[in-house]
């Protein structure tokens, strides 16, 4: 608490005539920022910052709801997964592999853990990739790992929609993930942007989170 006038009769008065509504900041597209400084020397800053943009949820697609037709469920068309056995690669060389097909466009690479032939420990290899791709694919498995037959399945994808805006928080500017559809909005703060904050801060990764969370409602 500070002891003395936060905001003169002018600064109140001018509230009273442009504001609307008083909360927490919404999410927003910012286009300009502004500062005010104050003469009068309190125990933190005394300054007022303006921000000016557009709010971004107006710009989410509205979810599906539970009365919308059948086709609003529609999925988001073919997927091929291509999958294969392996039990006599290293760490680094499968981790080798997986940076390749990764960089020849898959849609996603993992791999599972599994028990393979003579009780064997081993792991099992998926690529997914689009139906066009599959080919490609196929022959870049049987270059870059030690598999003799790989498995082809086709698969229906559903996905929900994503944009990426730009926010600014407390603690500096982020970018959010907005994910809609299906009756589900989902928002996530990037984890670089997190990473990058709390080192310049010089926080635990989790005091910046919570912060950012509380300016953006997350």
């Amino acid at each position: 608490d500070i002891n003395g006038e936060l905001c003169t009769p002018t600064g109140a008065a001018l509230l009273k005539h442009f504001a609307t509504g008083f909360g927490k900041q919404p999410m927003m597209k910012t286009s300009a920022i502004g500062y005010g400084m104050g003469k009068k020397d309190f125990p933190r800053a005394n300054c007022v910052r303006v921000m000016i943009g557009e709010t971004v949820d107006e710009e989410i697609p509205a979810p599906a709801t539970e009365s919308a037709p059948a086709a609003s469920f529609a999925s988001n068309g073919d997927i091929i997964e291509l999958s294969c056995n392996i039990d006599d690669m290293t760490g680094e060389a499968i981790g080798f592999a997986m940076d390749r097909l990764f960089e020849a466009g898959a849609n996603e690479v993992f791999t599972v853990p599994c028990g393979m032939k003579k009780s064997r420990p081993g792991i099992l290899l998926r690529v997914l990739c689009k139906p066009e791709d599959k080919e490609k694919f196929v022959k870049l498995l049987f270059k870059h790992t030690t598999t003799i037959g790989v498995r082809e399945t086709q698969m229906q994808r559903y996905t929900l929609d994503r944009k990426i805006y730009e926010v600014d928080t407390s603690l500096g500017s982020v970018r959010v993930k907005i994910s809609s559809g299906y009756g589900t909005t989902r928002k996530k703060v990037e984890y670089e942007d997190l990473a990058r904050l709390a080192k310049e801060k010089g926080i635990p990764l989790s005091e910046a989170e919570e912060i950012i969370h509380k300016d953006l409602d997350v």
